[in-house]
C-alpha cells in the first residue's frame, strides 16, 4: 500500500471547489448544462483506485462540487466505480428532463465508492442512471467519465493537476462540424 497523502477533507474541497469554478468558465458552462464528476478518494490518498475510500474525502468532494455550481444552474453529476458499471447519481428532476432511465442500485463505499455514496446521500431525490450525455466533466483520479460526455470532448487545461495525489484532467463538449471545404462554422460555438 502506498503511503497516504497528507491532505485534509477542507483542503479536498477547496480544491475541487477552484477547479469546478475554472471549469465552468472555461468551458462557458451555464445554466441548463450539467457535469459529470468521477472520483477516487483512494487516488486522492495516494493510493490505488478502489484501494482506500474514503467517505470523508468523498463527502469533501462533493461538498466542493457543490460549492462551486450552486447558484449557476450547472447541475453536478457523480459516477459510481465500476462494480456499478460506472453508473451515475443525478437528481431525477435532471433524469426526466433528459429522458435519462433509471437503473436499480444504492451506491456503497465498495461499490459506488464514496464520491457517489456522499452524492447519493444529498441530493433531494437520486436516481442510479446508466448513461448520460453531458456538457463537461471533471476527473479526479483517473475514474475514465469520457464515456458521458456529449460528442465532441475537447480537454481543458486547469491550473491544477492533482487533487491530493489523484491525477485530474477536465473536459467540456462542443458541437460537431460537419460539411465540407465551403463550410463556414459559428466561431461562439468553437
Amino acid at each position: 500500500m502506498s503511503p497516504q497523502t497528507d491532505i485534509s477533507a477542507e483542503q479536498v474541497r477547496t480544491q475541487v471547489a477552484d477547479l469546478v469554478k475554472e471549469l465552468l468558465e472555461k468551458a462557458k458552462l451555464s445554466d441548463g448544462d450539467a457535469i459529470v464528476v468521477g472520483c477516487s478518494s483512494s487516488e486522492i490518498l495516494g493510493d490505488r483506485i478502489g484501494k482506500a475510500s474514503s467517505p470523508q474525502i468523498g463527502e469533501a468532494v462533493w461538498q466542493g462540487v457543490c460549492a462551486a455550481t450552486d447558484g449557476t444552474g450547472v447541475t453536478p453529476i457523480a459516477q459510481c466505480c465500476e462494480h456499478l458499471n460506472r453508473a451515475l447519481v443525478v437528481p431525477a428532476e435532471l433524469a426526466r428532463k433528459r429522458g435519462f432511465e433509471r437503473v436499480n442500485a444504492v451506491p456503497q463505499l465498495h461499490a459506488g465508492g464514496s464520491f457517489s455514496c456522499a452524492a447519493y446521500a444529498h441530493i433531494q431525490e437520486p436516481w442510479l442512471v446508466e448513461k448520460v450525455a453531458v456538457e463537461g466533466g471533471l476527473d479526479i483520479g483517473d475514474t475514465f467519465i469520457g464515456m458521458h460526455l456529449k460528442h465532441v470532448a475537447s480537454p481543458v487545461r486547469l491550473a491544477a493537476t492533482e487533487v491530493g495525489a489523484a491525477h485530474v484532467t477536465a473536459a467540456r463538449t462542443r458541437p460537431k462540424y460537419i460539411g465540407g471545404e465551403r463550410a463556414h462554422y459559428d466561431q461562439n460555438l468553437k
